[in-house]
């Protein structure tokens, strides 16, 4: 009657029986008042009374979600989330932006988190994420936020991607994955360019990571006690090169002892540039200060792992190594043996030397258990000759188990 006055629209009498919905009203955990509307018929009002039963019965357990906190978009919900987020490593940072602008947000940024199910999830990650890692790495990414909207009052009751099914790893052949021998690391370098001979001898005598050796600072060595230590890296972030304040883990803080021929390498590289001793401040790590690092371009600047692919890869050509694999999931090409598979020599060669598996882990800078070293650690070539020798050994024929009738 205030809001259309009798003397403007006309007089209109009250109406005392009802001939809207029936309204189930209740308060949420917060005292703010909520309703919901069923027909108005006999079933309408038994469905309101249910629901009121329902909903206060979980008011009072403090299982309670608000239906419409569940109404935003993944989009709208990223934005919320991302920003209360941990710091990250920056390659890890980089790694779930990625995902999420070329993978996630194309695809369901505009999806209600109420909306997302199972199978539809469970057919997009199988068809269109190409790339085992990549559909795990993906799938963490959106796990990781649909756990925290149902953590975040309940945004929504169950999360539609936890028992989505990435598919098992793809497998591969010993010989894709078994690093050179030392002796085709040895036709390596007599192919590799003269300046960065020292790096490659380093990389297979010491173990070390990429980022670890090209980021290793003249300070942190110590010649007379034949070791160094590893404290910082160099990694890439958006394509430019910056310090970063610690390895991969806590484990990757370590002292990596030095062979001769790493002795060697590191002199070699000293004579070249005469390094400072001095350690500058990180910072926001865009102050490299080459002037302090081991291993450097030949003008002086720091290494990329893309300026030296343009190196490696000619050099394992040249020795008659190099071998072209196309990874069916990605499209990729890519080739054998890699740079980091220097990484890999060094780990057989300790566990050939009988080193034992604890001590590896330490040197190699690992913090789990001895499953990601025995990934580091392949079989010989020969390993078929070999048993084959240890059950047949050189002595007279023994006698047969089958004889002619």
């Amino acid at each position: 009657m205030e809001k259309y006055p009798p003397e403007k629209y006309g007089q209109r009498n009250r109406r005392r029986d009802c001939t809207g919905s029936w309204q189930a009203r209740y308060r949420d955990p917060d005292g703010r008042q909520k309703q919901k509307c069923f027909p108005i018929s006999e079933g309408g009002k038994k469905a309101a009374e249910a629901f009121l039963d329902e909903v206060r019965t979980r008011v009072r357990k403090r299982t309670y979600a608000d239906p419409k906190r569940g109404e935003i978009t993944l989009s709208q919900w990223w934005e919320l989330w991302w920003p209360a987020q941990p710091k990250k490593a920056v390659t890890t940072t980089n790694r779930k932006l990625s995902n999420w602008r070329a993978h996630i947000e194309p695809k369901w940024g505009g999806w209600r988190l109420c909306d997302l199910e199972y199978i539809e999830l469970q057919k997009w990650i199988t068809n269109e994420v190409k790339g085992y890692h990549t559909r795990k790495k993906v799938m963490e990414l959106l796990n990781q936020m649909l756990r925290a909207a149902i953590k975040d009052g309940k945004r929504i009751p169950f999360n539609p991607a936890a028992e989505v099914e990435i598919g098992a790893a793809p497998k591969k052949d010993a010989e894709d994955t078994r690093p050179p021998t030392r002796e085709q690391c040895a036709l390596i370098r007599q192919h590799v360019a003269v300046w960065y001979r020292p790096l490659v001898v380093f990389l297979e005598e010491t173990g070390m990571r990429w980022g670890e050796a090209t980021g290793l600072r003249w300070a942190h060595v110590d010649l007379e006690a034949k070791h160094l230590k590893v404290k910082e890296v160099l990694t890439e972030d958006k394509g430019t090169l910056i310090r970063k304040a610690a390895p991969k883990s806590v484990a990757g803080f370590r002292t990596v002892p030095l062979t001769p021929e790493a002795v060697e390498a590191v002199e070699t590289m000293a004579a070249r540039f005469k390094p400072v001793t001095t350690v500058s401040p990180i910072g926001d790590g865009r102050d490299l200060h080459p002037e302090e690092l081991v291993f450097r371009g030949p003008n002086g600047g720091c290494l990329t792992r893309h300026n030296f692919r343009r190196t490696w890869i000619p050099a394992i050509q040249a020795a008659g190594l190099a071998r072209k694999v196309r990874n069916e999931e990605t499209g990729r090409d890519e080739w054998w043996p890699r740079v980091h598979d220097l990484r890999h020599v060094f780990a057989t060669r300790l566990k050939d030397l009988g080193v034992p598996e604890k001590d590896v882990q330490t040197v190699m800078g690992h913090d789990r258990g001895s499953k990601v070293t025995w990934l580091y650690q392949h079989s010989a070539e020969d390993v078929a000759a070999q048993v084959l020798a240890a059950m047949v050994p050189d002595k007279p024929e023994p006698e047969r188990l089958l004889k002619a009738v």
